[in-house]
């Protein structure tokens, strides 16, 4: 039976390797802070060597997208190293990535004239290993592109992602998840004036050997937090002063 077990375990990991999934350590995984969302990769593992693609369709989302990806790029960018954001038309406000414990000087803008030059910029900057990540806002790519994006970070140790603005086709490529982020409307702790903390509607939608979901997350503290539904929460609160439990 263990025999079987350690084939089928072996079997896994080999197709995790043809398919460019490198597995990396557990402790690693735990450093992105991104919860139970870690859990729909493989082997609980959220994958740095690889592209992610997020799909947005209105501006709104292409904000609430940028941002989640900041707070990502809070992790990445501990050890050092910067990031190149890549783009035709820079929308991202540089100040605000203060907000997510991210540097402004960090962030290296390079602002292209067509998407082909993006694509091509991206796909140098991802054989560069002192780089922390690439972001490249585009609005479509083929398989052939994602293809040669994913040779270039074969080398290499440094995460993508492709901020996809209404993209008219939505075919098959390389990228390891596709991820769609919306927001959701802030809450006013106690009532008091001022602005809310960033929340955001997380969905998965494909991931390589993983299992796509949906979860809702708020940037709290520097950190990612699951939002807790009122409803739950005063459920929470009347269990632990009644004592009773399900």
């Amino acid at each position: 039976m263990n025999a079987t077990k350690e084939l089928i375990d072996k079997l896994q990991q080999d197709i995790l390797h043809w398919q460019g999934f490198k597995q990396q350590g557990t402790a690693s995984a735990e450093a992105i802070g991104l919860g139970a969302i870690e859990c729909a990769f493989p082997n609980g593992v959220f994958p740095k060597k690889a592209i992610h693609e997020f799909i947005t369709v209105e501006p709104e989302h292409a904000a609430a997208s940028a941002g989640f990806i900041a707070g990502i790029l809070k992790t990445l960018l501990l050890q050092g190293g910067v990031c190149l954001w890549i783009s035709t038309s820079r929308t991202f406000f540089p100040p605000s990535l203060i907000a997510f414990n991210v540097a402004p000087e960090q962030v290296i803008f390079v602002d292209a004239k067509a998407e082909k030059e993006v694509l091509w910029v991206m796909e140098q900057a991802l054989k560069c290993g002192g780089l922390a990540a690439v972001i490249a806002e585009v609005k479509e790519i083929n398989i052939i592109q994602s293809r040669r994006l994913q040779l270039a970070i074969e080398s290499s140790k440094v995460t993508g992602f492709l901020l996809r603005n209404d993209p008219q086709k939505l075919g098959s490529n390389t990228c390891v998840a596709r991820w769609k982020i919306t927001p959701l409307p802030s809450v006013l702790e106690d009532e008091l004036p001022g602005v809310g903390f960033p929340r955001w509607q997380v969905d998965l939608l494909r991931v390589r050997n993983g299992n796509p979901g949906s979860w809702k997350l708020e940037w709290v503290q520097d950190a990612f937090r699951p939002v807790v539904d009122v409803v739950e929460k005063e459920e929470a609160v009347v269990k632990l002063m009644t004592g009773h439990y399900a």
